[in-house]
């Protein structure tokens, strides 16, 4: 099957010369003050194909700059809290409080020294210089200032936010959509769905009302204590780029200013680095591919838990590369350890059986665009939700750190390794994913420069974004329907007493 996803290679390649070219050159602000580097190439891949058609592009991040395109200029925050690469999500699994301190303590420094950066003041006052801002929709609201009074779009790197796409107008559906924070897979029991609806309020309230937001409008206030709230601000985005695609993610209903981009990062094989290809094509039975992806670093893995996996990985028979960012010993010979590899490069060839994956977003849709099965072992946020949403569509196996035995990831392994329904079911969905109109990428930029052609886009607004949760969700009507049921019904109460008076009266005279 594998071998029919090479055909639709050409794909994109046909596709791109359907994009018409732009009417302008255009100058562009993107502003990602927190992103992981995973989230970072997902937005450079967008930055680098406006750049391509002739834009000037200025990025503001929390990554040192690398893009060596001429239409790039790329700065560096340099705010030291801001330190994803030293980032303990392990941490995270025995402890989620910590997970949601690291997150109020993140908005609080952004908020507080982001707009003290001598070049980030100098871009504020500049902004109106350009014709477009784009910004990541979560962790990132400290950059929503740049957008008063300019027209902008968002990046949802983590799929269809569901925070944010209640505030364009579209309130996702708790019945049968799962929350960001719970795995649970659709159809949904009724116990399930009850914990989803609560998940969905409480994780929108804490964020919104109580922790992070709040946190952040207090020292934006500081800041700017003329501008409107940071929700205000957010709530007159133009455009959303969700990284999302139905052959992946559950079907629902998105806005016309919603449009799914997932795997614009996503791309055709290059060669191999020789020495790479060469460990990879002499591997008899096949290669085992092991990433935990960009934020979470092999170096934090829990001795009990590393232990476990190269003594599962010495009884093997396949080869093992493994992404590990520091020297690891006691290596069995058949595993190579390199602190970075070309994981799209790796999982598109053919002797590449199966890949250990942490159940990140983007490397979720790398793998199914290249068609190999997976075997996660997701840690945090929303990790387990994805490693769920592959497991049930067949990708694969999903296995808890907690619960992880040397005999258990060798069985898994094989499994999934021997079995041909996982490489079938992983096949047929690259398939899927690839049979489109055009390329999620030429979508992401032709929708962006749309917005900048109609001046913010006005059309494409939802009604909805304007409306009180009240109003959206009619409780005033159905409370006015309440009261006029009410009213009739103690009207007509009141109209059969008088008329029951009045009959007794008679009978008695």
């Amino acid at each position: 099957m594998r071998s029919l996803i090479v055909l639709t290679v050409l794909l994109p390649i046909l596709t791109w010369a359907t994009l018409p070219p732009p009417q302008g050159s255009y100058n562009i602000l993107f502003i990602f003050p927190h992103t992981t580097k995973s989230h970072w190439i997902l937005h450079m891949s967008l930055a680098t194909a406006l750049a391509d058609r002739g834009h000037k592009i200025t990025m503001i991040s929390n990554h040192p700059p690398s893009n060596k395109h001429p239409n790039i200029s790329e700065i560096n925050h340099n705010i030291e809290e801001i330190d994803l690469d030293n980032f303990n999500v392990f941490e995270f699994e025995s402890s989620p409080e910590s997970f949601f301190s690291y997150f109020i303590h993140t908005y609080q420094v952004l908020g507080e020294k982001m707009y003290k950066i001598q070049e980030v003041k100098e871009l504020y006052n500049k902004r109106k210089e350009f014709d477009l801002i784009v910004i990541d929709s979560y962790v990132n609201e400290v950059a929503y200032p740049f957008a008063y009074e300019m027209p902008f779009i968002t990046i949802t790197g983590l799929g269809i936010e569901e925070i944010h796409s209640a505030v364009m107008g579209n309130v996702i559906n708790p019945s049968y959509v799962p929350s960001t924070n719970v795995d649970f897979t659709y159809p949904m029991t009724l116990i399930q769905r009850a914990i989803n609806v609560f998940e969905s309020i409480k994780f929108s309230f804490y964020h919104r009302k109580v922790y992070s937001i709040p946190t952040l409008q207090a020292e934006i206030t500081k800041h700017f204590p003329d501008l409107p709230p940071i929700e205000e601000l957010e709530r007159n985005v133009s455009l959303s780029l969700f990284n999302t695609h139905y052959s992946q993610d559950m079907t629902q209903p998105l806005l016309p200013s919603q449009i799914d981009v997932a795997g614009m990062h996503c791309r055709p094989a290059r060669p191999l680095p020789q020495a790479l290809a060469q460990w990879i094509e002499e591997a008899e039975h096949g290669v085992i591919y092991f990433s935990l992806g960009s934020i979470v670093r092999g170096e934090f893995l829990p001795v009990k838990y590393r232990n476990i996996i190269l003594e599962a990985f010495a009884k093997m028979k396949q080869r093992i590369i493994w992404k590990f960012e520091k020297n690891l010993e006691g290596c069995p010979d058949n595993v190579l350890i390199q602190k970075w590899l070309p994981q799209q490069d790796i999982l598109a060839h053919p002797n590449v059986k199966v890949f250990i994956t942490h159940g990140g977003l983007l490397s979720s849709q790398e793998t199914i665009y290249h068609g190999t099965p997976i075997v996660a072992l997701p840690v945090f946020y929303d990790q387990p939700k994805v490693a769920a949403k592959m497991e049930n569509a067949g990708f694969g196996i999903r296995l808890d750190w907690e619960k992880l035995t040397v005999p258990l990831l060798i069985e898994t392994l094989n499994e999934v390794i021997d079995n041909p329904k996982y490489a079938q079911a992983t096949s047929q969905a690259s398939l899927l994913f690839r049979d489109q109109m055009d390329t999620p990428i030429n979508r992401a930029v032709w929708w962006t420069e749309y917005v900048i052609r109609h001046q913010g886009a006005p059309a494409l607004r939802c009604p909805g974004a304007d409306l009180s949760w009240i109003e959206f969700l009619c409780l005033d009507v159905l409370f006015l329907a309440h009261l006029v049921v009410f009213t009739l019904f103690w009207g007509a109460k009141k109209l059969l007493a008088i008329a029951c008076r009045d009959n007794k009266k008679e009978k008695e005279e």
